[in-house]
């Protein structure tokens, strides 16, 4: 559940400045070597400046056998190949990959999906919005799970509660650190999810984004995750919330007045043009197809969002 205000992630760093290269002065050309004596000549030769000593006597034999190999490998100060893990990426966002057009025909939300329809192995980004009790979390994972391709579920709630010892509950009291520990943990899953996205595999992320607060709750989710997050709204009816919430415990279970008060501020997303699934009589397979057409409709034809 979405109270608290988002903050822009800071500037994206810059790629890092490499440790610069060993300088390597010229090489200074020394006296030319003087002239080697005549055969059979004596007597004190004088030295060169600065030169070697030349030899008397007849030269020494060239070395025999094959010559050496030449070296292999990279030249000295070449850097050592890459190895390991892929890079982290920068605290920017990461551009989700264009995916391919969905095939088949798009359902309508609420409609039954045959198979060959849906995001199929896009790489996507998806934001879930939805009041407690819509089934958000429930959903999201089983949309994850249920793909062909790797899929990341990044639940807000969860990451909030990584907090264990001075966790800050907004229930018992709205308060600046409960405010900077959401707005820590909003940061916290965007860096993973441009992790994920980083390395193909896509992700769904969800929170109670309200539509009054568009600056810091789907625009500061933009920020986080990348101009190509795909929100969907999931917006049962009171009844049902209500009677999901009932079901709650601990600090998941909000009072009824809360509830109600958080399901009316979401009404305000009728007619903002983002996707709205009223899955009031669908189970959480049907919620989460539904959900997989709406995506896919999307992807077929980009929205403006």
């Amino acid at each position: 559940m979405q109270h608290a205000v988002g903050a822009p992630l800071p500037p994206p760093h810059g790629p890092g400045h490499g440790s610069a290269g060993w300088a390597h002065g010229a090489r200074h050309p020394g006296p030319p070597p003087s002239a080697p004596p005549a055969p059979g000549a004596t007597g004190h030769v004088p030295l060169a400046p600065g030169g070697p000593v030349p030899m008397t006597g007849p030269p020494p034999s060239p070395p025999t056998g094959p010559p050496p190999s030449p070296p292999t490998g990279p030249p000295p100060g070449a850097p050592a190949p890459a190895s390991g893990p892929a890079a982290t990426p920068p605290s920017g966002p990461v551009p989700v990959p264009a995916p391919a057009p969905a095939s088949g025909p798009a359902a309508a939300p609420g409609e039954t999906i045959g198979a060959g329809t849906g995001t199929g192995a896009a790489t996507l980004a998806v934001l879930l919005i939805g009041p407690a009790g819509a089934g958000k979390t429930t959903v999201a994972r089983h949309w994850a799970t249920s793909r062909p391709v790797p899929t990341a579920h990044i639940s807000l709630d969860d990451v909030r509660e990584w907090v264990c010892s001075g966790f800050a509950d907004p229930q018992s009291g709205w308060t600046d650190n409960s405010e900077a520990q959401y707005r820590l943990a909003r940061r916290t899953c965007g860096f993973a999810a441009r992790n994920f996205l980083a390395n193909g595999i896509s992700c769904i992320l969800d929170d109670a984004v309200f539509p009054d607060r568009p600056v810091v709750g789907l625009g500061g989710w933009k920020r986080h995750v990348g101009p190509g997050l795909l929100p969907v709204v999931l917006l049962p009816g009171l009844d049902i919330v209500l009677e999901r919430n009932a079901e709650r415990a601990g600090n998941r279970r909000l009072s009824d007045e809360e509830v109600a008060g958080i399901h009316g501020r979401m009404a305000g997303w009728y007619g903002s043009g983002l996707p709205i699934i009223d899955n009031s009589t669908y189970d959480v397979e049907t919620t989460a197809r539904a959900l997989d057409d709406v995506l896919a409709r999307a992807i077929a034809s980009p929205p403006s969002w």
